[in-house]
């Protein structure tokens, strides 16, 4: 059970342990169907049952919470509920100062939590281009030459610029990563609580019966957009990036509706279904360091 209801209203979300497996993304979609239930009261985010976070809990808690102020109520957190080392890693990443909390201006191994509002698209573009540039892939955590990280960073870019344009996320979008020195790991986490790729693909192709696995799949094809007036586009075309983390034997992850892509060097491409539905876009991208 997540939730617990209080008589006066106040609903206690309680948080798991959470890492980056698929059943993790799972739990993170549960948690988005019991705040759809919850519109309008207080919701207190709980952490005694709460053994670690990694870096896509912390981006999906912080739009959870921006979700339940969207819908009328009043998100809280229980800092006292937190063990220490979660607590010191939110304080690091920047998300307590975001949320009324403890600040430090100490990033560590963290690449910081950050919102960013659908307003004026380039001013955002702009800001995030400086944030995967400087914080993701500019601390000397990967080998990677400056044309290549350029590539990398301009596809990423795209992702964001899709969820601007046709994401319809009423809160935003939220990215947090983490640079895990034991494991050698650098992970970078993208979500928004929008309509979703498949929902946007289907109304495009005007096609509703069209399978989320298959409308990912036409999506993140070269040449497709859903652009008005720009012959042959990009659309969400990520060989640059896919290459780059094949290489550097890492893995893509994409949650979006009711359908999930797969991309690791091992398996190649796989689209497919999900057993739970998630209205918006997650996107996990793990790569292994120097």
């Amino acid at each position: 059970m997540f939730i617990v209801l209080k008589p006066s209203m106040i609903v206690i979300l309680r948080i798991p342990t959470i890492n980056d497996y698929s059943s993790d993304f799972i739990k993170l979609f549960k948690l988005r169907e019991q705040v759809e239930k919850c519109k309008g009261i207080e919701v207190i985010f709980d952490f005694s049952k709460c053994g670690f976070l990694r870096q896509n809990a912390v981006a999906f808690i912080g739009g959870l919470a921006r979700l339940i102020n969207h819908y009328g109520g009043q998100a809280k957190f229980s800092w006292d509920t937190m063990q220490n080392n979660i607590r010191a890693n939110l304080v690091r990443n920047g998300f307590m100062a975001a949320f009324g909390g403890e600040v430090s201006g100490y990033f560590g191994n963290s690449i910081p939590y950050r919102q960013d509002i659908c307003g004026d698209i380039d001013d955002s573009i702009s800001d995030v281009m400086t944030y995967l540039d400087d914080q993701w892939l500019g601390r000397s955590w990967v080998n990677i030459d400056p044309f290549t990280k350029d590539e990398v960073v301009q596809t990423v870019l795209e992702l964001y610029r899709n969820a601007f344009e046709y994401g319809d996320s009423p809160v935003g979008i939220f990215t947090c990563g983490q640079h895990y020195p034991n494991i050698r790991q650098l992970k970078l986490s993208i979500v928004d609580f929008g309509i979703g790729i498949p929902h946007n693909i289907r109304l495009h192709l005007q096609k509703e019966s069209l399978l989320a696995s298959d409308a990912l799949q036409w999506a993140f094809q070269k040449g497709n957009t859903t652009r008005q007036c720009v012959p042959g586009g990009n659309g969400l075309d990520m060989v640059t990036l896919k290459r780059f983390v094949s290489n550097k034997k890492g893995r893509i992850n994409i949650y979006s509706n009711d359908g999930q892509i797969i991309i690791a060097p091992a398996k190649n491409e796989i689209y497919q279904s999900t057993p739970i539905f998630f209205k918006g876009t997650m996107i996990n991208i793990s790569i292994q360091c120097n």
